[in-house]
């Protein structure tokens, strides 16, 4: 049976600025998905704290039947070699979990002149899935996880932000706005027009489905968030497993989960046909899809 490959993106510790989030809960979902004998890929941007979080997997499991690839998600360059890499060594991709983002950081320009933040939160995974979109279609019946936030209803989609050329009022505001478009691409992605062998739940095809997509809540300590909204890194890993893993969810696609592995409705500009159609154009153009850079 071919193996299951499972890839976890910011599932080790990646810097001082990935909040903890992707400190410890990717790591959790690694550890989870190891522990079911999964082989998994872990793409981390630090070599030395993703091979000690992959050794601890190692020692926890018992499989060795895991991988580190270093993948710094804020450079187009670097998503590009990650998926060249994968695409040469792996030959199906059963779940892929976007889970790496950063926040608190001023507006600063990347090396390809993106803004760090939604370079990282955004266009990084954006570029990713596109790229690995086929191979995870062909592995069949396949996810894709996208990590956003509850406090998506308070951003903005501003295509200006992607570049750094306009800023919201805060950083705060930044992060949302870049967990509005996780939302945002997320839904556009599972549209017919990109999945085109998507059907709804009833359809006699619904074991078929090339691929889920599927959103979920989760948020840094330190946003707006109340004390009893704070859960452990095990806590916060459950909604994206069940996402990932779960029976319950076989069918669904393009949806939106909370914390508490409920299917809720996201914010009403992340429905907006005409929005996801503006940002979908965007993101294309600035990670050079447009121009025919799908490898």
């Amino acid at each position: 049976m071919a193996a299951q490959v499972r890839e976890v993106t910011g599932s080790g510790p990646a810097g001082a600025c990935f909040y903890n989030l992707c400190l410890w809960i990717g790591k959790c979902i690694a550890l989870d998905l190891a522990r079911r004998n999964a082989h998994v890929i872990l793409a981390c941007r630090d070599k030395e704290k993703g091979q000690a979080a992959l050794d601890e997997i190692r020692r926890a499991t018992g499989n060795p039947s895991m991988r580190l690839r270093l993948l710094d998600v804020s450079s187009m360059a670097s998503v590009r070699d990650f998926a060249r890499q994968f695409l040469k060594e792996e030959s199906r991709l059963d779940i892929l979990v976007n889970n790496a983002g950063i926040t608190g950081l001023p507006v600063a320009p990347t090396a390809e002149d993106l803004e760090q933040m939604f370079a990282t939160n955004v266009l990084g995974p954006f570029l990713l899935t596109s790229l690995l979109l086929d191979t995870v279609k062909a592995s069949a019946p396949a996810r894709i996880v996208n990590v956003s936030s509850f406090v998506h209803c308070k951003g903005t989609v501003n295509i200006r932000f992607l570049t750094g050329e306009e800023w919201p009022k805060s950083c705060t505001q930044a992060y949302y706005s870049s967990k509005l478009m996780n939302v945002v691409f997320t839904i556009e992605l599972a549209s017919p027009i990109h999945c085109p062998f998507s059907r709804p739940p009833h359809s006699p095809s619904l074991h078929t489905l090339h691929s889920v997509h599927i959103l979920l809540e989760a948020g840094p300590p330190e946003l707006e968030v109340r004390p009893d909204q704070f859960r452990s890194a095990e806590e916060g890993a459950t909604s994206t497993l069940y996402c990932a893993v779960s029976r319950e969810v076989e069918g669904i696609t393009g949806k939106y989960f909370d914390s508490d592995c409920s299917l809720v409705l996201p914010a009403d500009r992340a429905q907006d046909p005409g929005i996801a159609r503006k940002l979908w154009d965007a993101l294309e153009q600035l990670t050079g899809l447009r121009d025919g850079g799908t490898k």
